[in-house]
C-alpha cells in the first residue's frame, strides 16, 4: 500500500486541474497503463462525459447501454477484453459516499493479474473522487465536463445549491433528482448528516427563473442558517419563514417538507409547509404519508409551525416529489400521484435509492406524452436501513 499512498500524496499536493493527469502517470508507471480516462455524469444523468482541457471534444457516452454505464449503473468493476489487441479495458465506478460521480476507465496489457490489482485502483478511484469534490472549489473543469448542454443562469443557481446527488450511510440510503435539469426552476432539496440526526428538506419555491432561483436560494440558506444555530425543526421553519417574509411581503412564498430522523430510532420529526409530498413503501405495500398541512414560508408574518412525528423501520423506502411529478396529468387527465406513482414506486423497487428518482422521472415522462413537462419535477427517494445492532 505504500505506493497508493504516494498516488494520495501527489493527488493532495496536486494543482486542481491536474488531478486526472496525475492518476495516469500513476496508473501508467504502476500498472502499464496505456490509457486513461475519466467521465462524470451530467446533470441529467443521461450521458457520461469525458473530463478534458477543450470541452465536449471527446462524443459522450450512454449512462444506460455502454461498457462505461455498465460500472456506473452496477457500482462494480466492469472488465472487457479488447481480444485482438491483447488489451483489457477496466471501468472503474467512482463513487463518494454514495453519490455517483462518473467512471475511470483504465486500458491496461492482459494478464491474469489484473483481478489482483482491482482493489488497489478502485482505492485510487475513491482518493480521485474526493480530491474532485475538494478541486471544484478552484477550477471549472469538472463542472464544465458534467454539462452535456449550457445550464440557464437559473438552473445554474440552483444546482450550487444542492449538496450532492446522493448520500449513504449505515443506517440510510439517499437519492435525489431534478427536472429538467438543465432549466430548473424554483424546485431543490436539501440534505444534512450528524452524528444522531438526517435533516432533509423538500421545496418548491413559486415563481420562474431567476425570480424563482432567488427565492429557492433565500429560502435554503436561511434554514442552513436557522440550523447551523442549533435551532429544532419548528424553530428552522419559523426562522426562514421570517426571512423570506421580511424580503418579499407575502408576495411570494415556498412550500416545504421537513424532515429530522434520529439515526438511532427511525423516529421523524416533519414540519409540512406547503405542496411536496411523501410516500412510504413497506413491505412491498405503497401508502402516501399524510401530514397536516401547514402555510408555506414567507406567506404570512409571524406563522406558527408545530411538528408531527412519525417513525420509519428498517426494510422502508420513502419517496418525496414536488407537485411537478404527483401533479403531471395523462392524456386522459388522471394524475400521476393517483395511482401511477404507487406503479412506479413498486416497479423500482429493485433499484437502489440513487437510482429510484431518475427512473422515475423517466416514467412520468413517458405517463405524460409527448408535451414537455411544464414544471419543475423534484424526486427524493430514502432507503431506510436502521442502525447497526447495539448502535446507540
Amino acid at each position: 500500500m505504500d505506493r497508493i499512498a504516494a498516488v494520495d500524496l501527489a493527488l493532495r499536493a496536486g494543482a486542481p486541474h491536474t488531478l486526472l493527469e496525475i492518476v495516469t502517470v500513476a496508473l501508467t508507471e504502476l500498472y502499464g497503463a496505456d490509457r486513461v480516462e475519466l467521465r462524470l455524469a451530467d446533470y441529467g444523468m443521461r450521458s457520461l462525459q469525458a473530463v478534458e482541457r477543450v470541452p465536449w471534444a471527446t462524443d459522450p457516452v450512454s449512462i444506460y447501454d455502454s461498457p462505461q454505464g455498465r460500472a456506473f449503473g452496477s457500482q462494480e468493476p466492469y472488465i472487457v477484453s479488447e481480444g485482438s489487441t491483447g488489451k483489457v479495458d477496466v471501468h472503474l465506478p467512482v463513487t463518494i459516499r454514495g453519490d455517483r460521480m462518473g467512471v475511470l476507465s483504465i486500458s491496461l496489457p492482459e494478464e491474469p493479474a489484473v483481478e489482483s490489482v482491482l482493489p488497489e485502483m478502485q482505492h485510487i478511484c475513491e482518493a480521485l473522487g474526493h480530491e474532485i469534490l475538494v478541486a471544484e472549489r478552484d477550477t471549472d473543469l469538472y463542472a464544465l465536463a458534467r454539462r452535456a448542454a449550457r445550464l440557464t443562469l437559473a438552473a445554474e443557481m440552483q444546482w450550487q445549491l444542492l449538496p450532492g446527488r446522493a448520500c449513504s450511510r449505515t443506517e440510510f440510503s439517499l437519492g435525489a433528482h431534478l427536472e429538467p435539469a438543465y432549466a430548473i426552476l424554483g424546485d431543490n432539496y436539501d440534505w444534512s448528516v450528524s452524528a444522531d440526526h438526517l435533516t432533509l428538506t423538500i421545496m418548491n419555491g413559486m415563481g420562474e427563473g431567476i425570480d424563482a432561483a432567488l427565492l429557492t436560494n433565500l429560502a435554503v440558506n436561511a434554514l442552513r442558517n436557522a440550523r447551523r444555530a442549533g435551532l429544532d425543526l419548528a424553530g428552522q421553519a419559523t426562522l426562514a419563514d421570517q426571512a423570506i417574509y421580511a424580503q418579499y411581503q407575502g408576495r411570494s412564498h415556498v412550500s416545504v417538507l421537513l424532515l429530522r430522523f434520529t439515526l438511532a430510532t427511525g423516529q421523524v420529526e416533519v414540519v409540512d409547509a406547503g405542496s411536496p409530498r411523501a410516500w412510504q413503501m413497506r413491505s412491498g405495500e405503497v401508502q402516501p404519508l399524510q401530514f397536516e398541512g401547514q402555510l408555506p414560508l414567507g406567506m404570512f408574518e409571524d406563522s406558527v409551525y408545530t411538528p408531527q412525528h412519525f417513525t420509519v423501520r428498517a426494510g422502508d423506502r420513502l419517496l418525496f416529489a414536488s407537485d411537478g411529478v404527483y401533479d403531471v396529468p395523462s392524456s386522459v387527465g388522471e394524475r400521476y400521484g393517483e395511482r401511477a406513482l404507487a406503479r412506479s414506486l413498486t416497479a423500482t423497487r429493485l433499484l437502489p435509492a440513487p437510482q429510484v428518482p431518475g427512473a422515475v422521472l423517466h416514467e412520468l415522462a413517458t405517463y405524460h406524452g409527448e408535451t414537455p413537462l411544464d414544471d419543475d419535477a423534484l424526486v427524493v427517494c430514502l432507503d431506510w436501513h436502521g442502525p447497526l445492532d447495539g448502535a446507540g
